[in-house]
């Protein structure tokens, strides 16, 4: 997401009709933030539809608000903060504060800011995190003048599926099905397997304990990480894809949809801890682009940790190309 300009946010008085006020959660505020962000992130547009279920699924225990600046009455950019559900700690938070281009440098940014920081105060925050593409040097600025410092990064790889090459990997599925391991979809499980839903959690969250994080993992609870899959057209069952031991699930990787883009997002990728390095990744992965190529999408997207190179293998092998990479700052803070 972008900044306002630190040196012009710093230099110029912000408008005098510029307000400051609580995100109402209605259509016509959420149809704003889809117009205010999505020209400034178009290759990761989302829906109105898309913003509202994510808010709608929020679990009660996490604390969130989201802030709207308007100018002469109209929405010029927003801001919030959040809990992190997969590494939940009560005074530490993720942001995020985007504002209209066309008023960048206005102070703005710095006003909503500001108006972050006070409305957290009661949380005692400890850290506070914003991510960041490497290749937004104002936004960067801003962070950086406001103490923010590098903590992670992340490599975002796209993959032209068209143009991927199945051949050297022939043998894949082979070599994991002799071990005794099926790989499978949530559409089939879903048919037969009464216990698929705290099977597959179990299997998310073993997987997700050595990803690369900023802070350790905490799993969410059974009944909200199910809420996210329950009603929600970005799942597709046919293109998340299971490895199966026995009555076990040991491995997936998942592609969604989006609505505002033809290209599939890699949800997650992982294999619990016991069944890593069998070459159940691999195969999971190449099933997963088999179903992208199915249906004629013509990239999947993904993002991976800096740090995971056996991952990153992976995706390099298959062809994926590197993007700027997303970084996450972090301002540490002292409890008041």
């Amino acid at each position: 997401m972008t900044l306002t300009r630190p040196t012009d946010a710093l230099a110029h008085a912000p408008p005098a009709d510029l307000t400051l006020r609580p995100f109402r959660g209605d259509a016509a505020d959420y149809e704003a933030m889809a117009a205010l962000r999505n020209p400034i992130w178009p290759e990761y547009a989302y829906s109105v539809a898309e913003y509202q279920r994510w808010d709608a699924k929020r679990e009660p225990r996490l604390a969130f608000a989201r802030f709207v600046a308007e100018v002469g009455g109209q929405p010029v950019g927003m801001a919030d903060y959040e809990h992190v559900p997969w590494m939940y700690h009560p005074q530490k938070f993720f942001g995020s504060l985007f504002v209209h281009p066309a008023h960048r440098g206005s102070g703005i940014g710095t006003r909503l800011y500001e108006h972050l920081l006070a409305a957290m105060t009661p949380h005692k925050p400890l850290a506070l995190r914003h991510s960041i593409r490497e290749d937004f040097p104002k936004g960067l600025r801003f962070l950086a003048q406001r103490g923010f410092v590098e903590e992670s990064r992340t490599w975002e790889s796209r993959l032209d599926v068209a143009r991927f090459d199945p051949t050297p990997f022939a043998g894949a599925d082979e070599r994991v099905t002799r071990q005794g391991i099926s790989i499978t979809t949530a559409h089939e499980l879903l048919a037969h397997d009464p216990a698929f839903w705290p099977k597959l959690y179990t299997c998310d969250c073993d997987a997700s304990r050595d990803m690369p994080m900023p802070e350790p993992y905490t799993p969410p609870p059974f009944e909200a990480w199910v809420q996210h899959f329950q009603a929600n057209p970005s799942f597709l069952p046919a293109a998340y894809i299971i490895a199966v031991h026995g009555e076990r699930y040991v491995g997936v990787s998942a592609l969604w949809h989006r609505e505002e883009r033809r290209d599939l997002d890699t949800g997650f990728t992982g294999v619990v801890r016991d069944y890593r390095r069998r070459g159940i990744a691999l195969a999971l992965k190449l099933r997963a682009i088999e179903y992208a190529r199915s249906v004629g999408a013509p990239s999947i997207r993904t993002d991976n940790d800096a740090t995971n190179r056996p991952m990153l293998n992976i995706n390099e092998a298959f062809g994926f190309v590197k993007q700027p990479a997303w970084l996450i700052l972090v301002r540490t803070m002292a409890a008041s």
